[in-house]
């Protein structure tokens, strides 16, 4: 329990942290154009365009945040099923291997919908429009939520089963009434 509580705190201190200097950073900046920021997102890469002065300090640590928080974790995750496939390899019968394949798609797709709308946006940077920035962020504040629950369901064998009854039911309803118009 100890441990669990310290890896919270570790998380928190970290968060903190980072917030402070980014904050810090940000309040060097001097700026001589509009501020009217086009986001509702804590997207500082707005802040950028908008900054008159030097703001190559905070540039750089945006940098290092983008890669210690968003591509590192993703590298590891490709990582690890990277081995989980080399695994599976070596697994003896091919329905084991589909079985497990079917595991760890659903979980891979919901890391792909999250992970790569944020490392297009945050990698890409001032190269995107902020229209779309805001629909990307947006999109990946929704998207994984809403899929989760349905792709784990969908993972369900009784649900399987009567997703498939519904649908010979339906197929077999619009066979007949296309039988009965034709008559």
């Amino acid at each position: 329990m100890t441990s669990v509580l310290s890896l919270i705190a570790c998380f928190w201190v970290f968060v903190i942290t980072v917030v402070l200097i980014v904050v810090g950073l940000l309040t060097r900046l001097s700026f001589c154009k509009s501020v009217v920021i086009n986001s509702y997102f804590c997207d500082h890469g707005q802040i950028y365009r908008m900054a008159c002065n030097d703001y190559k300090p905070t540039y750089y640590f945006s940098w290092f945040l983008v890669v210690l928080i968003l591509w590192l974790p993703f590298t590891f995750i490709l990582f690890t099923y990277s081995c989980i496939g080399y695994a599976l390899s070596k697994v003896a019968t091919v329905h084991e291997r589909v079985k497990a394949f079917k595991t760890c798609t659903a979980h891979l797709s919901l890391v792909v919908i999250y992970f790569v709308p944020i490392l297009v946006t945050f990698t890409l940077g001032s190269q995107i429009p902020p229209n779309a920035r805001i629909l990307n962020l947006s999109l990946t504040s929704v998207f994984p939520p809403m899929l989760n629950p349905i792709i784990y369901v969908l993972q369900t064998q009784e649900i399987k089963e009567s997703m498939k009854k519904r649908l010979k039911f339906r197929k077999k309803s619009q066979i007949t009434v296309k039988r009965e118009i034709m008559k």
